[in-house]
């Protein structure tokens, strides 16, 4: 019960880990500078390792043990956390890996203390990652919820 634990607390935390990482190439893009680039550099290969550790961790459980959680949460008083967040999660995660794969190229690709164009788009798709990122995690708390509510008697 242990390692099936430390998968799901490990999908979260690589999760959040990345949407830190998307914060933290967000607030140094904002205030780029030629001593700065580097930082960028590294924050944005961490959060592309982190978005797919979480993906590859989240995947595995689904796979694994998600099928006796849907089940529960189905006949459960919140089948929708299920049918909809879910199901929602599941389609919208991919445009988050998405992102995160394409951040570092779109650093590495770039100048960015030069080129408004290429800070720009570092800064959107930064702020999608966060954006994207603070949504999965709030689903998963609603489909977390949902095994609950299933649990309790009555």
């Amino acid at each position: 019960m242990l390692i099936t634990e430390g998968i799901l607390i490990s999908h979260v935390l690589f999760g959040v880990l990345g949407i830190l990482g998307g914060v933290w190439v967000f607030a140094e893009v904002l205030n780029v500078s030629e001593s700065n680039i580097k930082r960028i550099k590294y924050a944005s290969i961490a959060v592309a390792l982190f978005i797919w550790l979480s993906y590859l961790l989240g995947g595995y459980w689904y796979v694994e043990y998600y099928g006796a959680d849907r089940d529960i949460i189905l006949a459960g008083p919140w089948p929708w956390a299920h049918s909809f967040f879910m199901e929602v999660k599941e389609h919208v995660f991919f445009s988050l890996l998405f992102l995160s794969t394409f951040l570092p190229v779109a650093v590495y690709n770039s100048n960015l203390h030069a080129d408004r164009s290429a800070r720009n788009l570092v800064l959107t798709v930064a702020g999608l990652i966060m954006l994207l990122g603070l949504t999965m995690e709030g689903f998963g708390a609603v489909i977390s919820m949902g095994v609950r509510m299933g649990l309790l008697p009555g």
